[in-house]
């Protein structure tokens, strides 16, 4: 059974469609990429899987139940960090467990284990603007993932990072994954980015958008170094353009 399940799901803005029967699958401790234009919906779909707003059709399953249009049963970080400029580092990650009704003194006590695993140990007590972009991009990945532990929602994660940055993300948030036993649901108009992180790439296409194609990336994660240059990569990538 897929721990994540969407299925049917169709929205319209007014008269304005955008979503049309679209159905995808995220299993366990993958990395799946919606991949597709803007304007084809995808920021539209994440707000409906996080329950944010509720389709005319369809449902969302999380493990077997139904979650469509119950907000906070899944993790959800948009492009920005939004790390609150005037908390530090540590209070801004422990804000959803504060939202949970827990007590600030018990909830810093949770999270030392994971500033270690997610390469954070030593940024506690700073403020946002005393780190680096990728730095606080991993600060607001912790706090997506203290809001809820099973599957995360992300919505070009990476897309304000220069290129060495986001290369260097890449190969850190896939070994968080491995850690933590994380399963991601990643939108991205990257194909090189999707190509390179997923196990799967649902193609998102047209107005209203419509899933048009699934693709299986057979190479294994982490990707092989160089593996951006070699046919498979680049067949990968024309099959793509093909069909965008």
């Amino acid at each position: 059974m897929a721990e994540l399940e969407v299925s049917g799901i169709t929205f319209a803005y007014e008269e304005t469609p955008v979503l049309a029967d679209v159905s995808l699958q995220l299993h366990e401790h993958e990395l799946v990429s919606i991949l597709g234009a803007s304007g084809c919906g995808k920021t539209t779909l994440f707000h409906i899987i996080s329950g944010l707003r509720k389709p005319q059709q369809g449902k969302v399953e999380l493990n077997g139940k139904d979650i469509t249009g119950c907000p906070g049963q899944v993790s959800y970080m948009m492009q920005k960090d939004l790390l609150l400029p005037y908390r530090t580092i540590e209070d801004n990650v422990i804000l959803p467990l504060l939202l949970n009704g827990e007590k600030k003194k018990e909830a810093r006590k949770k999270v030392p284990l994971y500033f270690e695993e997610f390469g954070l140990e030593g940024t506690q007590k700073k403020y946002p603007r005393q780190l680096s972009g990728g730095m606080r991009q991993r600060a607001a990945l912790l706090r997506t993932y203290m809001f809820s532990r099973d599957v995360a929602l992300l919505d070009e994660p990476f897309s304000a990072l220069d290129t060495l940055t986001k290369s260097e993300m890449h190969r850190w948030y896939l070994d968080v994954m491995d850690k933590i036993h994380l399963s991601t649901l990643f939108i991205t108009h990257d194909i090189d980015e999707a190509i390179l992180l997923s196990d799967r790439i649902y193609l998102l296409a047209g107005k209203p958008g419509r899933v048009t194609e699934e693709i299986v990336i057979k190479e294994p994660r982490p990707r092989k170094r160089g593996f951006n240059l070699t046919e498979e990569f680049l067949e990968y990538k024309r099959r793509i353009l093909e069909r965008l």
